[in-house]
């Protein structure tokens, strides 16, 4: 195995997962949210948190993904079912973010300001993790895309090589976390709420096409395993 063809299977499970987790995850969307909630707030204060609630959310992603597939694996579930699984719980998030926007955008907002407790707290560094790393950040949803993920590894490429691209991806989604958090006020004024909801669309657009493309890798290896049992 050369160091080109490891780097070459690093950069497919990269392209694989990084896609994923920023259509699940919209950062675009999530740092206006953020936006409201450290409203009037030091500057100092705001660049602190943004990087806490990104560390946070990649400590999240990086447990889903390494562990999410063993855990399942624990229970007997081979490999094309999680894969079924996992695309259809993709497929089926991607719908509703597709269909109701809007309704999203209210659950994210409820779960990031906590019926206002979140902005008026003397110290936001206490909701770093809950809410605005998880449920907001990186929700069920999310945990849910990055366990489907888990399961995705082409048959063909190393299992430490795929690891090693989506932890990438995962880094490379917490970076950019943190920079558009730092940065929200900013995002507000380029991108306002109809970027946002243009954003949303695509990204959820995206996320469908990757879960329609799991579910097809599952179903393809349950037709493949059938033929071969036949034909034995």
């Amino acid at each position: 195995m050369t160091l080109s063809s490891s780097f070459a299977d690093a950069v497919t499970a990269w392209l694989i997962a990084f896609p994923a987790l920023f259509s699940i995850i919209n950062p675009f969307g999530a740092s206006m949210i953020f936006a409201q909630a450290t409203e009037g707030r030091e500057r100092r204060d705001v660049l602190v948190l943004a990087r806490s609630v990104a560390l946070n959310s990649l400590i999240i992603l990086l447990v889903s993904l390494w562990g999410g597939g063993w855990i399942l694996h624990f229970f007997g579930i081979s490999m094309d079912a999680l894969r079924v699984t996992g695309g259809l719980v993709v497929v089926a998030r991607a719908w509703v973010m597709l269909q109701q926007p809007k309704a999203n955008e209210e659950r994210k907002e409820r779960q990031a300001l906590q019926g206002g407790r979140t902005a008026s707290a003397l110290d936001l560094q206490e909701h770093a993790f809950f809410p605005l790393a998880m449920p907001f950040t990186v929700g069920p949803g999310s945990i849910s895309v990055a366990i489907a993920l888990s399961t995705s590894r082409p048959d063909a490429m190393p299992e430490m090589h795929y690891l090693i691209g989506i932890s990438v991806a995962a880094t490379a989604m917490a970076l950019l976390i943190a920079v558009l958090y730092s940065y929200a006020e900013r995002v507000v004024s380029f991108l306002g709420v109809t970027g946002a909801r243009i954003v949303s669309r695509l990204a959820a657009l995206i996320l469908l096409a990757i879960g329609v493309q799991i579910l097809a890798s599952g179903v393809s290896g349950f037709v493949t395993a059938a033929v071969r049992q036949a034909l034995h």
